[in-house]
């Protein structure tokens, strides 16, 4: 591809973040440069983050029922599976489960919350009430 025609396609990630391509010059040397991205991957993104927002909705309607803890919900707004949050943690991924029951996450030390806070770079308080900067 040549350096000119890489694709500068507009989309909600203009801002935040740039693809390093290689691409010829005039001179036909490879070399790289800076694109925004073309639409079938500013698509393929949008549904992905849709995707994500119905799955962290789903969690916060689940925690709001009583049928989980709020750990799911950060575990689903921050991205992470059991075995990603139990790396961060130090929790085996089955006390992961456990806590994931709101019965047991009333019952959990002020030192296991702290874990999953900072896991989640939140205070204890905002892990507790699910709150959440989601600007």
């Amino acid at each position: 591809m040549k350096k000119k025609d890489l694709p500068q396609d507009e989309s909600k990630l203009d801002d935040v973040t740039r693809e390093l391509c290689y691409a010829q010059d005039e001179e036909g040397n490879y070399t790289t440069d800076l694109s925004k991205g073309w639409e079938v991957k500013a698509k393929a993104l949008d549904v992905a983050w849709k995707d994500i927002k119905e799955r962290t909705d789903e969690a916060r309607s689940k925690v709001e029922r009583g049928e989980a803890s709020p750990v799911l919900f950060f575990m689903e707004s921050r991205l992470m599976d059991l075995p990603i949050l139990a790396g961060y943690t130090g929790f085996w991924q089955w006390t992961i489960k456990r806590h994931l029951k709101p019965e047991i996450f009333k019952k959990l030390s002020q030192k296991k919350l702290q874990k999953y806070a900072d896991a989640f770079d939140v205070s204890v308080e905002e892990l507790k009430h699910m709150r959440i900067d989601e600007s």
